[in-house]
């Protein structure tokens, strides 16, 4: 019997909604015992009710806020006493020893009137040392994960242009595509996994997609700012469960929330080398229970190569209402729009000639990204928390330029450039519910959540215009015979239903089991035209292919994870946990002449796996040390092999090459040398960090030629980063030092020819280190920032690109100077 797609999808809509009915009955008419509370309410000492005060329960490991009305409260699995520390930003820290359940405090914060840079530091480290998130945040799980987060205020570093390296510096394992396009885009990948354009990431912006198109095709053309960053979170692996199928995890970027005073403007201005001006200008304030945070970003800057400047503008608006102290609405905005000039790549003489040429001088890449986003929250009186998220995406990136394949070939005036245009536009909505209980006297909790998405995009290619400017319009009049044409609609849907359980054991040890339905369909509809011409400009082959291919498919994640927590603010976790990647646009149609792709190539299926230990020493040390396994079935990889077109002309050809195993150790430290041997020092702080991912790799088996044993791609054996932090009142500085081996770039572990001046897209990229130092003072409502990346001056790269923004090599940027101006009213 036929079952119609329409029925299918219906059924399945029905799951998620028989599954809430069900567990909303069964969980909210649990009445868990009376639990053990610690409660207050805090105020300025003069009669003033204070609002968002930070209380840390250190024996814990927890975390709460005070409301509206200056109240809070703690619940405890049984009866004992806690150590508590009050904080609120321009307020003495206050810390309560051994305080016991049942009791209600009055606690008091005098205000301070002068915080100085190295005070207002301390405070933070002192609540947020420990840089990993709650088992419980939200509506979110994340109990025997690996995570990480980056607290933005900590950082001494160059914010404008979203200095990747700097930003993610404590962040084990990263790679990092670097380029000189002022942070317009980030590329980051972890554990061997390809960092263009951060695809191997499920990215989110305050907990939602941004991406072009989270399956079909998952990179992300736009980077929010970092100086409207507050925290960026980084899970591994494992969070495939709640936040959809990636191999690499998720990054989350958590915007700053708005000023509680009634406005606040914050207006940052840098300038650097080779023409670089950014302005950074955010407003934002609260009034009763509305609240706002918005900013304008605009860059702009020449490139340290030739044909290499950009003009970017950024918008976002946050705006909030707080209905009561359970219920809230959220809604935000982001309008992103840059157009760009590409210097394109090198050949290994070229490069090592001289790292700074162009010989293009006619490619442009433009994007217009608008997001939308609507967040309800609310927390139910049985201790059980709801939240609805709905977003959306219209966008569009175009890439036009000269695109031959050898690299050297210079770019003339007057020839045909190549067009690619993709237009973006999906949606979603994202449910999830959490339900705190208790089995005898230890707390669990349970979490169910259902994502719809779908999508409509499309992409197009053909001749463009023979001119020097970034004209994105088709040029088939002028050039009715180019050999590389096509015109695609990319209609995706994705159904999924998640849930996972906290089951605490007893007071140390909580096992954490999960599951993920996928129903995924994805489709590629359209034609694609070959045209081959004689050298005498006679037709040979003039062949039009019409194209409908459909993948749908239905299936089970499944994991577990563990911790551990022998003694307070040590864990020891471990997870495991079943991961699948989609086979996205890129993978069935190529855009580039140097690339071909496998008409078979199928989705990538496998499992991802951590067990480590982590917590922090006497206030002095954080540290995370852990080992880690990626293991893939039909990995996708490319190798070099002739096109198979017949054309006989060397392609990177793109396939499921076979199963493949990635695996190392990862550690990193932060150690407090100011409060080991200068503890009474209010105004001094030095801290100083390592971080060591050490990684190998091999493919186990493999039908592709040359392929079985060879080292996987993106993979360098040792990635290191080191630095030390320096700040005695109003003055801080920073300087670090990254160090990353050998890496290949393809399946067949190519070796480089330095002799190369064709290509350029074929060999390693060679090891290289650099080092970066950052510093800022501040004096009343003033902050200046100064630094220069690249100190040494090296000539590295971190990238041969087979298309856009090459092909070839992308040489990464020489030594660069900076210096920003801050003012805040």
């Amino acid at each position: 019997m036929k079952i119609s797609n329409t029925k299918l999808g219906f059924s399945l809509l029905m799951i998620p909604s028989k599954v809430f009915s069900l567990f909303f009955l069964l969980l909210i008419s649990i009445n868990g015992l009376a639990q053990h509370k610690i409660s207050g309410i805090v105020t300025d000492g003069k009669g003033k009710k204070l609002s968002a005060v930070e209380i840390f329960n250190k024996t814990a490991g927890t975390k709460e806020f005070s409301n509206a009305n200056g109240e809070f409260s703690f619940s405890f699995e049984k009866n004992g006493s806690y150590d508590l520390i009050f904080f609120k930003e321009g307020y003495n820290i206050i810390e309560q020893i051994g305080i016991t359940t049942g009791s209600h405090l009055t606690i008091a914060l005098p205000k301070i009137n002068k915080l100085t840079e190295v005070i207002i530091r301390k405070q933070n480290n002192k609540l947020f040392a420990i840089h990993k998130l709650k088992d419980i945040e939200g509506t979110s799980i994340f109990a025997g994960r690996k995570t990480e987060v980056v607290d933005i205020s900590k950082l001494t570093a160059n914010k404008a242009t979203n200095n990747a390296r700097q930003i993610f510096s404590q962040v084990v394992g990263l790679t990092i595509n670097e380029s000189s396009d002022g942070g317009l885009q980030l590329s980051i990948g972890g554990r061997g996994l390809d960092p263009n354009r951060t695809s191997n990431f499920n990215t989110r912006q305050n907990g939602y997609d941004i991406s072009a198109d989270v399956l079909g095709y998952p990179e992300s053309y736009y980077a929010t700012p970092t100086e409207a960053l507050e925290e960026i979170q980084i899970i591994r692996g494992a969070a495939a469960l709640q936040y959809g199928t990636q191999f690499g995890g998720l990054v989350n970027f958590n915007i700053k929330k708005p000023s509680e005073k009634p406005i606040e403007l914050t207006t940052r201005n840098t300038i650097g080398s080779f023409g670089l001006y950014t302005n950074f200008t955010s407003l934002s304030g609260t009034n009763k229970k509305f609240s706002y945070y918005t900013f304008f970003n605009y860059k702009k800057g020449d490139g340290f190569r030739p044909n290499s400047d950009f003009d970017s503008k950024n918008y976002f608006a946050n705006l909030n209402y707080q209905f009561n102290d359970n219920t809230s609405l959220h809604l935000d905005y982001t309008h992103f729009n840059y157009l760009a000039q590409q210097a394109g790549g090198l050949t290994d003489v070229m490069f090592k000639e001289d790292p700074t040429q162009s010989n293009r001088t006619r490619n442009w890449f433009a994007v217009d990204w608008n997001l939308f986003a609507l967040n309800f929250k609310h927390h139910f009186d049985h201790n059980a928390d709801f939240s609805l998220q709905l977003f959306g995406l219209d966008a569009s990136r175009k890439a036009l330029g000269y695109r031959s394949n050898r690299v050297s070939n210079p770019d003339t005036e007057g020839t045909v450039r190549d067009l690619i245009k993709g237009d973006f536009i999906n949606w979603g909505a994202e449910a999830r519910y959490l339900k705190r209980y208790k089995i005898k006297e230890h707390t669990s909790a349970f979490l169910i959540g259902t994502k719809y998405y779908q999508s409509r995009n499309t992409g197009l290619q053909g001749p463009g215009s023979s001119g020097s400017d970034a004209n994105f319009n088709l040029a088939t009049n002028e050039f009715p015979y180019y050999q590389s044409q096509s015109n695609y609609t990319y209609p995706n849907l994705n159904i999924a239903v998640f849930g996972e359980n906290i089951f605490k054991v007893n007071s140390n040890l909580s096992v954490t089991p999960g599951f993920r339905f996928e129903k995924i369909r994805t489709q590629s509809e359209g034609y694609y035209r070959r045209i081959n011409q004689d050298l005498a400009g006679n037709i040979i082959l003039d062949d039009t292919t019409e194209e409908n291919i459909i993948k749908d498919r239905n299936f089970i994640l499944l994991g577990v994870g563990l911790s551990y927590k022998p003694e307070n603010k040590i864990e020891l976790y471990g997870n495991v946990s079943q991961n699948y990647r989609s086979v996205t646009f890129n993978d069935i149609r190529t855009a580039s002449p140097s690339q071909a792709i496998d008409p078979n190539i199928t989705d990538e299926k496998g499992y991802t796996s951590d067990i480590g230990i982590r917590g922090q020493i006497s206030d002095i040390l954080t540290f995370d040390t852990s080992v880690y396994g990626l293991y893939y079935n039909d990995k996708i990889a490319e190798y070099l092999s002739t096109n198979p077109n017949g054309s006989g002309a060397l392609v990177r050809y793109r396939s499921n090459v076979g199963t493949a195993l990635t695996y190392g150790i990862e550690t990193m430290f932060d150690w407090s040398l100011s409060k080991t041997w200068f503890h009474d020092n209010d105004h001094f702080i030095w801290n100083a960090f390592s971080n060591i991912a050490v990684t190998d790799s091999q493919y186990l088996k493999s039908d592709a030629p040359n392929i079985e044993s060879n080292k996987v791609e993106f993979v360098p054996l040792l990635n290191i980063k080191t630095g030390t932090s320096l700040g005695y009142k109003n003055f801080l500085s920073s300087i670090q030092f990254s160090y990353v081996s050998s890496q290949y770039t393809d399946a067949n572990n190519t070796k480089t020819d330095v002799n190369d001046n064709t290509y350029g897209i074929f060999g390693e990229i060679p090891a290289y280190y650099v080092a970066d130092f950052s510093t800022s003072y501040k004096w009343n409502h003033f902050k200046l920032e100064a630094g220069i990346t690249n100190l040494t001056n090296n000539s590295y790269f971190t990238r041969r690109a087979t298309g856009y923004p090459g092909p070839g090599i992308i040489p990464s940027d020489s030594r660069t100077f900076y210096t920003t101006l801050e003012f805040t009213f």
